[in-house]
């Protein structure tokens, strides 16, 4: 995220300013400009939070360097100056680029916070420490940036909110929700439970999905390569002496011209599909469409399910706290899942009649249509007997167990699969290899 700070005018010439947050400069100033005309104002700057690298010396002592991030060079002058140093140089950096930082970063930053929050340790301590021991560049500038605001007095949630595009929307919530809480401890160990869960499943869709589907592209582009250029080199030799070919080598020549003469075509049907699906995945009516079918598929769509369900339970035990306040924790819950077909259920279907028809929350979740019969069972007895939130903790262990143990064998499954299928081609190659090398040309004497 970005700041940005504007200065406008009001008709009777009173100067009005601002700032806000952006995922882009973009975005911001197409929000500048929103907020601009609604209250008919005239717009006379914008400008965007920068990084400047200054070099200053106090008295004889040694030239100082450091970063600070502001919204011009002579803030940065005015701040530096004030605090009695005589500035050397202050320049801009020519290219500022922040990368967010990897999630297990993240995970390290808050599981360390819950376990320093559980041996009762100032969180402005806390946060100190960590900005002193953190490596990662972006997100030790990211947390100095957050303590300095907390220290001021700014609301947790819009502080930790403001940097979303760095811990992860659900991520950046709970952190922000925490220091408003009587309980950030556990909401801090919750948080922690969550990114690991939610790294460990991608982690494992990876092995069990990705990783294979890139073996097999991967395999298919070698086998194209041998047949379309390496093995007509030889077979071709036979072909101009008239020799008769062996049925394998024939049939695979063949193919091989098939595949040299529309070469183009070939490289669009191997290409072009696979860059539509992801381009497409990436809109919203393409991330729907996959992340509701993703449910359907054999074998993985029960596990990837069950999981989604887990995600959402964790999160709900975490934030719920009673009936009469279930809303806002079922719609974060339902936008932790990563999953816009689930997401959508809930929100479209499941809140609309709790909040319009007075629904319970069984009957609700029973008519989005993304819970399983025993997740229904489960929510229904703990409607009854006043449990809920701890049938929500119940159900998160039970299919955490549950998708861990079968994921893994299903893992396996898949790798011997795949080694099967290049063991097979292997094999094929190896027999046209074979036959092609037994082809001799007869001898002047033998005609």
């Amino acid at each position: 995220m970005i700041e940005i700070r504007f200065n406008a005018l009001r008709a009777n010439g009173q100067v009005v300013s601002g700032t806000l947050s952006a995922s882009t400069y973009g975005e911001g100033k197409e929000k500048v400009h929103k907020l601009v005309e609604k209250n008919k104002l005239k717009l006379k700057s914008i400008e965007k939070k920068s990084t400047y690298i200054y070099k200053v010396r106090r008295g004889t002592e040694a030239p100082i360097k450091g970063e600070q991030k502001a919204f011009s060079k002579d803030e940065v002058i005015k701040a530096l100056t004030k605090m009695g140093y005589q500035i050397i140089s202050v320049n801009k950096y020519m290219f500022e680029y922040a990368a967010a930082p990897p999630q297990q970063e993240v995970l390290s930053f808050v599981k360390i916070s819950a376990e320093l929050l559980e041996q009762k340790l100032p969180y402005a301590e806390i946060m100190t420490l960590l900005v002193s021991d953190l490596e990662n560049k972006t997100l030790k500038e990211t947390l100095r940036q957050i303590n300095n605001d907390l220290k001021k007095g700014g609301d947790s949630e819009t502080v930790f909110m403001r940097y979303q595009s760095v811990f992860g929307k659900f991520t950046a919530y709970m952190l922000g929700l925490a220091a408003k809480s009587g309980n950030m401890t556990e909401i801090y160990k919750a948080t922690a439970k969550f990114l690991e869960r939610r790294m460990q499943f991608k982690k494992d869709l990876k092995s069990a999905l990705i990783t294979p589907m890139i073996t097999m592209f991967v395999l298919l582009l070698a086998v194209m390569f041998y047949v379309g250029y390496i093995f007509p080199e030889t077979a071709k030799l036979f072909v101009q002496f008239d020799i008769e070919l062996p049925p394998m080598t024939a049939a695979t020549l063949v193919v091989s011209d098939l595949m040299m003469n529309n070469l183009l075509l070939v490289a669009a049907f191997i290409f072009i599909p696979p860059i539509f699906v992801f381009r497409w995945s990436r809109t919203k009516k393409g991330k729907l469409f996959f992340d509701k079918n993703m449910l359907k598929m054999p074998v993985m769509g029960s596990l990837i399910h069950k999981t989604l369900i887990e995600v959402f339970c964790r999160v709900f035990y975490t934030l719920y706290t009673g009936s009469a306040e279930s809303i806002e924790p079922i719609r974060i819950a339902a936008e932790a899942t990563d999953n816009a077909y689930f997401e959508q259920q809930i929100k479209g279907v499941a809140i609309p009649m709790m909040i319009k028809r007075g629904a319970g929350i069984t009957e609700s979740f029973e008519a989005s249509g993304v819970f399983t019969d025993t997740a229904i069972s489960r929510f229904h007895s703990g409607e009854e007997t006043g449990t809920i939130k701890n049938t929500a903790l119940q159900l998160a262990n039970y299919y955490e167990s549950e998708t861990v143990f079968r994921l893994k064998n299903i893992i396996e499954m898949i790798q011997v699969t795949i080694a099967m299928v290049i063991m097979i081609v292997m094999i094929g190659l190896t027999l046209v290899s074979a036959e092609t090398a037994t082809v001799s040309p007869k001898s002047p004497f033998m005609q």
